[in-house]
C-alpha cells in the first residue's frame, strides 16, 4: 500500500536549465551529485501559467552514473512565463525517491545564472 512506502528525502540530486551555444533553446540536465549510482529514472515535465499548458513530457533514463549528468529535454524561452515543474523518481538499491524541481516564472533568466561545475556553464540550477 501507498502509506506502507517509506519515502526518504531526495539528496545531491539537481536538475539545472542552462542556455545553449550552438541554438536559440536552452538544456534542461539532471545532475546526479551522490557517490552511488541512480537507476530506473522516470521525469515528467510540464508547463503552466493560468488557463494555459504544455504537453505533459516523460523521459526515461535507465542509469546514471555517481557524479554524472544526462540531458532531459530542450525548453524554448518562449515558456519561460509558464511555471516549468520537472518531477523525477529513481531507484538507488531497492528504496525509491522522489522529487518535483519547480522553475517559477521569474527564475529562468540572464540575471539568475550562475556557474554549474559539472557542466562547466552558468544556467539556473535548482537542487
Amino acid at each position: 500500500m501507498k502509506r506502507d512506502i517509506l519515502y526518504l528525502p531526495v539528496e545531491q540530486v539537481a536538475m539545472a536549465v542552462v542556455p545553449s551555444k550552438e541554438h536559440h533553446l536552452w538544456q534542461v540536465y539532471l545532475i546526479n551529485r551522490n557517490k552511488h549510482s541512480l537507476e530506473t529514472i522516470l521525469v515528467t515535465s510540464k508547463g503552466y501559467h493560468e488557463d494555459q499548458k504544455t504537453s505533459l513530457l516523460r523521459h526515461a533514463i535507465p542509469h546514471l552514473e555517481a557524479g554524472s549528468l544526462a540531458l532531459i529535454e530542450s525548453i524554448s524561452p518562449e515558456v519561460f512565463h509558464f511555471t516549468n515543474e520537472f518531477w523525477i523518481s529513481f531507484y538507488i538499491g531497492t528504496q525509491i525517491y522522489d522529487k518535483k524541481y519547480i522553475y517559477l516564472p521569474s527564475s529562468i533568466n540572464a540575471s539568475n545564472l550562475s556557474y554549474i561545475e559539472e557542466l562547466k556553464l552558468k544556467g539556473v540550477l535548482h537542487l
